[in-house]
């Protein structure tokens, strides 16, 4: 009986000795470290697509910049040289033209491919909106061809088909070309001039004012308006419109 129990206790002590809960230990321990692992390299790769998307866009130039920005240029120098020239418009306005036209290419162009806030895209046109030139006033046609080569610059640098963009410019250059010209419509020009008979303005003397302008000026008046007299210098202020010919000068 003795024995059995010292068998029995033995058997006991063996089963409490064994290795076992050890080896799970050591199982759980090897599990975390593993999940530890894969936790940091989960962390790095996170780390590595931030980096990835706070890195710069990358602007490329390349062959089709030149092409849309050469459509662009001859597109201008088409305007100027049968259009705008021709029509006796400012040869020092070319300079602020070409440039205007330039720069919205290229500004364009950019936001194009760089990634930009709608707020910054806004205050940069804004910014554009405030621009204003402190010299001597400009007319309504010389402003409207400023926005004639921005609105060309602007078009050649979104990326259309080639052959899609030449059609837009080419329609914008006739158009230009037939509505500011002598072909369809007569062009009719104004100047201010100072009169020195108050006589002849009045309703009943309006023919013998037209020839006596006709006279002292040179142009083909048909129609004159009286701004403003003064009787005491016997002098009027009178803008008299003429259609342009071509021995004409304009203004």
């Amino acid at each position: 009986m003795k024995t059995i129990k010292l068998c029995l206790f033995l058997l006991l002590f063996a089963a409490l000795a064994t290795p076992g809960v050890p080896v799970r230990a050591q199982e759980t321990e090897t599990g975390l470290i593993s999940l530890a692992q894969e936790d940091a390299a989960e962390s790095k790769d996170d780390k590595k697509d931030k980096k990835s998307d706070k890195k710069k866009d990358v602007v490329e130039v390349n062959q089709a910049f030149f092409v849309y920005l050469l459509i662009d240029l001859v597109s201008f120098m088409l305007i100027i040289l049968f259009v705008f020239r021709r029509n006796g418009g400012h040869h020092e306005n070319i300079f602020t033209y070409l440039m205007f036209n330039v720069m919205i290419f290229m500004l364009t162009f950019l936001l194009n491919k760089i990634k930009i806030s709608v707020g910054a895209a806004f205050g940069l046109f804004a910014v554009f909106s405030m621009l204003r030139y402190r010299t001597e006033s400009v007319s309504m046609k010389e402003l409207t061809y400023l926005f004639i080569f921005i609105g060309i610059g602007l078009i050649s640098a979104i990326e259309l088909e080639y052959h899609e963009l030449i059609i837009i410019n080419a329609v914008i250059f006739l158009l230009t070309f037939i509505y500011d010209s002598n072909i369809f419509f007569r062009r009719e020009h104004s100047r201010l001039i100072y009169y020195d008979n108050t006589e002849n303005i009045t309703p009943d003397k309006m023919e013998i004012l037209l020839e006596d302008i006709r006279k002292r000026t040179g142009l083909p008046v048909h129609r004159v308006k009286i701004s403003r007299v003064n009787y005491m210098r016997d002098a009027a202020e009178i803008m008299v419109y003429y259609y342009e010919t071509r021995k004409t000068e304009t203004e």
